[in-house]
């Protein structure tokens, strides 16, 4: 278990400071390098969200910046940076969150950890359909399907997928390989790939989620059958994906705040209000998880999936209300001629779509109602 560490510094504005804050500025360049066939390995071609995200990766690498696991007693500082990610940019901040969790699951279920110079995402998603199906070879484990929803997809060396095996589902970490290399190999080979045009997405378009075609690649089990599912840190990060949408309803809401500041007038002030309320109460939530993830890290007292539930389904409604107000207070102007804002609204309306609006809210009631254990 990791040695509590102090919360991130913030300056007046609220926003991360020092080591942990995330440059407004373009992310550096990266060596020119290309494979056999000239074509240009990743860091050379990646859109700015997923730069940033190889650079906040490389420096955790480092040890320049820091995100403790959720339950080591820091879960607030760790809840703070995953917002603070968010209101800079909400892409960035879903391929770093995906990056983060995998370093926790691997922690969880003792896999192999992750090392300098690698990028990992969280491919788990589990949509109507056909999916990924494991079997076990002479030589091991094999994937084959289409997964949808990988975030980084071009980015990504590495990735955590669950998938169908013959005593049920399971979690694998594989190797996707360099994003360029695989471009330049047969497209009936064995490899991850991107398929093309299926993240035609406007909103969090720079989390490049495509479905990826997996052909005989060769994966490592982490956990056992559900272990995934069943371990207390999947609720726990949960909850930290709420923190990525209370950073993004942040940054929605930053326009408002500034009209309402330049000028009074009532009924902007009226809206502000009603964000500032809706936000502090969404903050007071994330630091009530925290505190209770910390005091209960092994979820012995079995609330762990009620807590998600409960906090991701408050910051969806934040969500939906903030981008609601702010629209309604600021009209059409910032969505037209300020892009920060209109690229914040267009994320946040999408990424807040993980919250699985009324089966969330059903799965919420009936453990309310019918669960073991839980407060009524």
């Amino acid at each position: 278990m990791s040695r509590a560490r102090p919360s991130p510094r913030r300056d007046a504005t609220g926003d991360l400071t020092g080591r942990h804050a995330v440059s407004n500025r373009r992310p550096r360049r990266f060596r020119h390098r290309t494979n056999e066939q000239g074509v240009p390995f990743m860091h050379d071609v990646l859109p700015p969200p997923a730069e940033a995200f190889v650079c906040y990766a490389d420096a955790l690498a480092a040890g320049k910046a820091d995100c403790p696991l959720p339950g080591s007693g820091s879960t607030a500082a760790r809840f703070d940076t995953l917002a603070g990610l968010a209101r800079e940019d909400l892409c960035t901040a879903r391929l770093a969150e995906g990056h983060l969790d995998a370093v926790a699951i691997l922690a969880d279920l003792e896999g192999e950890p992750v090392r300098p110079g690698e990028y990992w995402g969280v491919w788990a998603a589990e949509p109507p359909g056909s999916g990924l199906t494991a079997t076990r070879t002479a030589e091991g484990w094999v994937l084959d399907g289409v997964k949808q929803y990988c975030s980084g997809a071009h980015t990504c060396t590495h990735a955590l997928v669950t998938a169908l095996a013959d005593d049920g589902r399971r979690l694998f970490a594989v190797r996707t390989g360099i994003p360029g290399d695989a471009r330049s190999a047969p497209a009936d080979g064995p490899g991850c790939r991107p398929v093309p045009g299926t993240w035609q997405a406007v909103g969090m378009a720079g989390s490049d989620s495509p479905d990826v075609r997996f052909t005989a690649v060769p994966a490592v089990p982490v956990g056992g059958v559900e272990a995934y599912l069943r371990r207390p840190g999947f609720h726990h990060g949960g909850v930290g994906v709420a923190a990525c949408w209370y950073g993004g309803a942040q940054a929605v809401a930053r326009v408002l705040f500034e009209r309402a500041g330049r000028r009074a007038d009532p009924f902007t002030d009226a809206h502000a209000g009603a964000v500032d309320l809706r936000l502090h109460t969404a903050g007071a939530a994330l630091a009530r998880a925290a505190e209770e993830i910390d005091a209960d890290p092994q979820d012995k007292a079995g609330t762990a999936g009620l807590r998600a539930l409960r906090v991701r389904a408050l910051l969806a409604e934040v969500c939906a209300e903030v981008l609601d107000r702010v629209g309604r207070a600021t009209g059409a102007g910032p969505l037209c001629y300020d892009e920060r804002h209109a690229r914040a609204a267009a994320d946040l309306a999408v990424y807040v779509r993980q919250h699985h609006a009324e089966r969330d809210l059903a799965a919420l009631g009936a453990l309310v109602c019918r669960g073991d254990g839980v407060d009524r």
